[in-house]
């Protein structure tokens, strides 16, 4: 959710009967502006809270102009301090695999893990047990990583490519129409393409370069992770998030992508672990709550 509308995207999502103190909502406020300042970010978006033992992580994100550009991760243990993060590596993903149970809470703890390694002696080789210890930010770093990667979502039209290459917000975006919001490929990872990549130019014949520059969500294996389902008041789009539950209602998050223009719906809040079975694999109804990550015009 933008900084710029912060307050009342936390009440929105406060529905669920989880949510934020009143102190920490307008520390979030007032930082998140200072952040903005200080980094030089076009825009400032609160990611989320990865609840821990010890205490939670306040997640933001910075972008630049072009939208699709790396974001820059910051993270925070009391709403006022910010700190940046390193981008994800693929060793990082690798090392953070290991690593099962709740976050601790303090970035500077490490995690042990015993593994066995080849050891070559002369023309003997054997295997030893070496202990190898993770840092919690690396692990932090890694699953922010890996749920943006997963579940973050962005409907067809609230941003547009330029034909010099930058993506940018698209301001005359007014939200998507019943029609169109109850259709899977209205949805796109909010992320660079890699299914577009391997279409043929026939494939691509129908789309617009302007607005179909993502991955959409109608090809996505397994089928069923995601389903735009009808509730109470509004059509909305639950997305169970690839096994990764989170603690906020879907209800009340996603009802300002389609019902409010400048609306999203980016609010996940959890103890960031993957669940036990899948998703498509256990039953589930529109108001239960199901991780959702769906970012729409900001």
């Amino acid at each position: 959710m933008d900084a710029d509308s912060l307050l009342l995207s936390l009440e929105l999502a406060s529905g669920s009967g989880q949510g934020l103190s009143p102190d920490r909502r307008a520390s979030l406020l007032t930082s998140l502006m200072l952040v903005k300042r200080d980094y030089r970010y076009d825009r400032v978006l609160f990611w989320g809270r990865i609840l821990g033992l010890v205490a939670d992580y306040y997640i933001a994100q910075g972008l630049s102009e072009d939208q699709l550009a790396p974001r820059k991760t910051l993270y925070s243990l009391n709403c006022t301090e910010w700190s940046l993060l390193p981008p994800a590596t693929e060793e990082m993903v690798a090392q953070s695999s290991v690593v099962k149970g709740r976050f601790m809470g303090d970035p500077s703890y490490e995690y042990e893990h015993t593994e066995l390694q080849k050891v070559n002696e002369g023309e003997k080789v054997f295997e030893e047990e070496v202990v190898v210890q993770i840092k919690e930010e690396t692990r932090l770093v890694s699953v922010i990583d890996q749920i943006d990667k997963a579940v973050a979502i962005i409907p067809r039209g609230a941003l547009f490519k330029t034909p010099f290459g930058p993506t940018h917000v698209n301001r005359t975006f007014e939200g998507l129409s019943l029609s169109e919001a109850k259709k899977l490929s209205s949805y796109f990872h909010f992320r660079e393409p890699v299914e577009l990549k391997n279409k043929t130019l026939l494939e691509k014949a129908d789309l617009d370069p302007s607005l179909d520059f993502m991955d959409s969500l109608e090809h996505d294996i397994p089928k069923g992770s995601e389903a735009v389902v009808q509730g109470d008041f509004m059509w909305l789009l639950s997305r169970c998030g690839f096994g990764w539950p989170c603690s906020w209602d879907s209800c009340s998050v996603s009802m300002r992508v389609l019902e409010y223009p400048d609306g999203e719906g980016q609010c996940p809040g959890g103890a960031a672990q993957p669940a036990l079975a899948g998703p498509h694999l256990l039953p589930c109804s529109p108001h239960q709550d199901l991780w959702l990550h769906l970012r729409g015009h900001w």
